[in-house]
This record gives C-alpha cells, sequence and structure tokens, in this order.
C-alpha cells in the first residue's frame, strides 16, 4: 500500500464519514448541524484535491482508485442517515434518498459480482456530476437544518398573532425572523430539488451500468 498524499486525504475522508453522524450524538443542536456541515465540506473538496493531486504528481495507485469511491459512497450515505433521521420525514426527501442508496447498494453489488471484469464500470463524467449534485444538495439541506433550529429557538413563547405580525413588518423584526424562515424555506427547497435532480442522475448511470455488465452476467448458454 502506498501513502502518499493523496490517498491519505481519500482515507480522511472515509473516516470523517461517520463523524457525521457522531456530531449529532455528542453535540447539541445548532453546533452538531454545524460541525456537519463544516466536516462535509472540508470532505467534498479532499474529493476534488486528492484526485487533482494524483493525476498532477503521477501518484494514481489501485489503493486510491479503491478507497476513493468507497470514501465517497459513504460520506453520501451516512449524511443522507442524518438529514432523513432528523427531517419530518417527507416522502419528498426520503424518495429520492431511497433511489440514490437503492443505486449506490446496486452497482457495489455488480462490481464486487465481476471480480476482475469490473473496470468494464469505470467512472463515467455523468456519474463524477451525479457525485456532485449529491453533495451539494446535501450540504443545502445541512444549511436548512441549521436555518430551522433558529427560527424554532426564536420563535420560543410567541404565539401565531405574534410571529405573523412580525413577519408583515406590523411589529419590529427584533428577532431577525424573517430571514431566518427565508433562509429556511429557501434552502429547503433548493436543497430538495438538487437532491432529485442527484436522484435522476443516479437512476440513469444506475441503468448505464447495468446495461454495461449484462454480458458478463449471462451464463453459458445463454
Amino acid at each position: 500500500m502506498i501513502w502518499n498524499i493523496p490517498n491519505t486525504l481519500t482515507l480522511i475522508r472515509l473516516l470523517a464519514a461517520p463523524g457525521l453522524a457522531l456530531m449529532f450524538l455528542y453535540f447539541p443542536r445548532p453546533y452538531a448541524d454545524w460541525f456537519a456541515l463544516v466536516l462535509f465540506l472540508g470532505a467534498a473538496i479532499t474529493d476534488w484535491f486528492d484526485g487533482y493531486l494524483a493525476r498532477a504528481w503521477k501518484q494514481e495507485t489501485k489503493l486510491g482508485a479503491m478507497l476513493d469511491p468507497i470514501a465517497d459512497k459513504a460520506m453520501v450515505v451516512i449524511a443522507l442517515m442524518v438529514i432523513v433521521g432528523f427531517s419530518s420525514m417527507s416522502p419528498w426527501l426520503v424518495l429520492p434518498t431511497t433511489v440514490i442508496l437503492f443505486r449506490e447498494v446496486f452497482v457495489s453489488g455488480l462490481r464486487e459480482y465481476l471480480g476482475d471484469t469490473a473496470g468494464t464500470l469505470k467512472v463515467t463524467v455523468l456519474a463524477k456530476w451525479k457525485t456532485t449534485a449529491q453533495m451539494i444538495a446535501i450540504a443545502i439541506l445541512f444549511s436548512q437544518g441549521i436555518f430551522e433550529h433558529y427560527w424554532k429557538m426564536s420563535i420560543i413563547g410567541m404565539d401565531d398573532q405574534i410571529i405573523n405580525e412580525i413577519l408583515t413588518g406590523k411589529v419590529e423584526d427584533l428577532q431577525n425572523l424573517s430571514w431566518k424562515l427565508a433562509g429556511m424555506n429557501w434552502a429547503g427547497q433548493l436543497g430538495l430539488w438538487m437532491l432529485w435532480v442527484a436522484a435522476g442522475l443516479t437512476l440513469i448511470t444506475g441503468f448505464d451500468y447495468l446495461r454495461k455488465s449484462v454480458p458478463y452476467l449471462k451464463g453459458p448458454g445463454s
């Protein structure tokens, strides 16, 4: 095993994935949300850097090629698990998450079954866009959780009438409720739309991998 800088960055990203869930076990909100967002963004940045450095420094290895997709999948799967776990379990969130998780498990199973011929399932440009869309969606949804927490904390003790008067400008907005609500709504909607885009790309790339693997799945005499 070659522990160069690109491979080390990939390993750090892999080990950081469980940290997303641990943030919510050991820290109260919104600190857990902030730490998870920073950790996820840091992992997303290293995802770009390790591949770029490996190519630039000609340090591409089989270890890195093996660890990189595992680290990406671990980060995405755990992040989505955390987001769904702390959400209202809306079907609009659960459905694209299910599509993404099912595809990741399915493709991983294909790669394992194909063994030495798994090289036919090389990462495509569209698959890279899929991963990018997933990471953008997850980062936005983590930020939505931050806005939501601050919103709920700000309206403690307020009745609906007072909240409505503040939002309509009849009462001075000393708690900055307007931008907290706007941030929560915009981040929630944008994150959800991006997650659906990611789910669509996930389905397309999943079918592409299945199509490429079909000739190797046919048994003798098929």
